[in-house]
């Protein structure tokens, strides 16, 4: 029972979820929590259709020190499918994550389906052209470059990034444990970024 408690504290999930989970395991409470996550993630693509018409716009400002103004700001609009999840605890601190994330790491777009073709485009004729001026042979650059490619897209993209208090999870995976815990699904819609710093 006090690992079941124990597992429940950790994920968020449901007694039977956590009794099944840690029986899957052995008993192996990081298992156990791999496995949770997982079936969450499962969960959540099973949601990615429905319609998100409610959420939250969420702000977030960045001092850089006592009495000095904000200097970095962030808006995002995170929809859900009712008010009453839009309005609890739970999803206004995922709201305020994905501003932290947005203010920190500086995606361009929600994914990569945001990414004009025009910049994928110019990117992928800089990479080729830095390529073949590094003296690499023509049947390797189109790897060098599709490589080069997906990791801009991952580092442009929120959803694909790392998140940052768990690199090792990405931003839409973060998303997804929230969709398994609050039985909805959510998206990100849009967001923006202000930087006194960049023109």
């Amino acid at each position: 029972m006090e690992l079941v408690k124990q597992l429940r504290e950790m994920s968020g999930a449901g007694m039977m979820d956590c009794k099944n989970a840690l029986e899957e395991a052995g008993g192996d409470l990081e298992k156990a929590f791999t496995i949770l996550r997982e079936k969450g993630i499962a969960k959540a693509s099973k949601r990615a259709g429905r319609a998100t018409g409610q959420g939250i716009v969420e702000a977030y400002l960045h001092n850089t020190g006592d009495g000095y103004p904000p200097q970095v700001g962030v808006l995002v609009e995170v929809n859900c499918e009712t008010d009453f999840v839009a309005k609890g605890a739970e999803f206004r601190k995922l709201a305020k994550e994905l501003a932290l994330q947005i203010a920190g790491y500086e995606p361009r777009w929600v994914s990569r389906e945001d990414v004009p073709d025009d910049v994928l485009v110019s990117e992928k004729n800089v990479f080729e052209a830095k390529a073949l001026q590094d003296g690499k042979p023509e049947q390797i650059v189109q790897k060098i470059v599709e490589s080069q490619v997906e990791n801009f897209l991952k580092q442009s993209c929120l959803l694909e990034q790392p998140y940052f208090r768990e690199p090792g999870h990405t931003v839409q995976q973060y998303i997804a444990e929230h969709i398994s815990k609050l039985q909805e699904n959510i998206t990100v819609r849009r967001f923006v970024r202000f930087n006194i710093r960049e023109s």
